[in-house]
């Protein structure tokens, strides 16, 4: 039963985000926007990370996986910021 609780909540915070990024999109925000944008995509994930892929029950080495793997896009969004920050950029 307690199971079932946790991912009714799961699922309420989600939906709550949802509606949460559908009135982030018709804000006008300016350059804030992709920054609140991604705020959000990370709390979905780390919702779904820890209720339904359970990792708050497993050993270390799924989180650890976890880890890596977001330590892989951290450096992958680091190239591409670097990318963008050294391009020539001609009228």
């Amino acid at each position: 039963m307690k199971a079932a609780r946790a991912i009714l909540v799961a699922w309420a915070a989600l939906l709550a985000l949802l509606a949460l990024t559908i009135g982030a999109s018709f804000t006008p925000l300016g350059q804030v926007l992709p920054f609140v944008s991604y705020g959000i995509a990370i709390a979905k994930t780390a919702i779904i990370a820890w209720i339904f892929m359970e990792l708050r029950v497993r050993d270390g080495l799924q989180r650890i996986a976890l880890l890596v793997g977001f330590a892989w896009l951290a450096v992958l969004f680091l190239l591409l910021f670097a990318e963008i920050l050294t391009r020539a950029w001609t009228p």
